[in-house]
């Protein structure tokens, strides 16, 4: 009987060193002893590679069966199979649905900080926001949201490039913007954005859209390049301009005692394979922009530039705004503007 204590004192030693050198991919007698952890995944988009959620989600799967094998099993439910955003983010905060990822906005109705990124010009590229998430602003949003929603940030990816207004007709200069009704995702600071920019904000469902913009309900809308592709609404708002007044990214969460639940030794495992699952999303996201505009201009889309300084100058007090109301926003700010080239 000492005989086989000792040995399995001496398998757990060697399992322990394996751990300690394999990095991302743990030893296979971890793996084969560890038990099954199944997990629920949530997305409001579609489940495949035009969704920057599944994009994510993919690379990140893949990631883990190299690393854990079968150990971690989670399940994709796309297309607000599990209910919509509103309603899951609650069921994350509690623990009902075990993971999310999602655009940040929906965030904000647990912890009002995050809108933040919500706010028009806070990133001047997709690499500023990048820097930003990745340093102290970025840490600073996951110690909130794990204090105020109960859940731990795996990563911030990037929405499939910048939003631009897209219009029926052409906007000249920056000041023609004014007055032009625009339909604009219905979040504060969208709103307010779209507003300072200038324009008539009218926040409206998604599927609404393309009728609204057919029956002159509005003049356009604001949205990243290959959603106005996947949607249609370049057949009937033929003209973009390149306002890339917000950069706001997706954030993948996960409640934290379903973290908790997953073996220490697969941890490490499962955030490594989560920090190169947001890499890799981040350089899909930027290239699926590039390829949505070469499609659009095909399509008869015109693209012109504007004056973006003169829009971001409009928007800069609604950050101040938002600060004075959310005074924890103010640090984040300063997290932005020191990466900011």
């Amino acid at each position: 009987m000492s005989i086989s204590k000792n040995r399995r004192t001496a398998l757990r030693t060697v399992a322990a060193a394996c751990l300690g050198l394999s990095g991302l991919f743990i030893s296979a007698s971890a793996v084969n002893a560890a038990p099954t952890v199944a997990l629920r995944m949530s997305s409001s988009l579609q489940g495949d590679m035009n969704s920057s959620h599944y994009v994510w989600f993919d690379r990140f799967q893949s990631n883990l069966k190299a690393a854990v094998g079968d150990s971690v099993k989670i399940t994709y439910f796309p297309n607000n199979m599990l209910g919509k955003e509103s309603d899951v983010v609650q069921q994350v905060r509690l623990g009902a649905v075990d993971m999310m990822v999602s655009g940040t906005s929906i965030w904000s109705t647990l912890s009002p900080e995050v809108g933040v990124l919500d706010l028009g010009y806070l990133f001047t590229n997709n690499d500023h926001a990048g820097r930003a998430l990745d340093g102290n602003a970025g840490k600073i949003l996951t110690d909130i949201l794990l204090k105020k929603a109960n859940v731990l940030t795996l990563g911030y990816g990037f929405s499939l490039g910048a939003r631009n207004v897209y219009t029926k007709h052409l906007l000249k200069s920056a000041e023609d913007l004014k007055g032009v009704k625009v339909r604009v995702l219905p979040v504060p600071n969208f709103v307010a954005t779209l507003k300072a920019m200038g324009a008539a904000a009218v926040p409206m469902p998604f599927g609404e859209i393309y009728s609204g913009l057919q029956m002159g309900v509005i003049d356009g809308v604001e949205q990243d390049a290959p959603t106005v592709l996947a949607g249609k609404f370049y057949e009937v708002a033929k003209f973009a301009t390149l306002t890339q007044h917000i950069y706001n990214p997706i954030v993948v969460t996960i409640n934290k005692a379903s973290f908790d639940r997953i073996p220490a030794e697969l941890k490490p495992a499962i955030l490594k394979a989560a920090e190169e699952a947001t890499k890799y999303q981040r350089l899909q996201a930027a290239e699926a922009e590039t390829r949505a505009f070469d499609e659009l201009k095909k399509l008869g889309v015109q693209v012109s530039t504007t004056d973006r300084d003169y829009f971001a100058k409009l928007v800069k007090p609604v950050w101040g705004e938002f600060a004075k109301q959310y005074p924890a926003v103010q640090p984040i700010l300063d997290a932005v503007e020191s990466v900011r080239k």
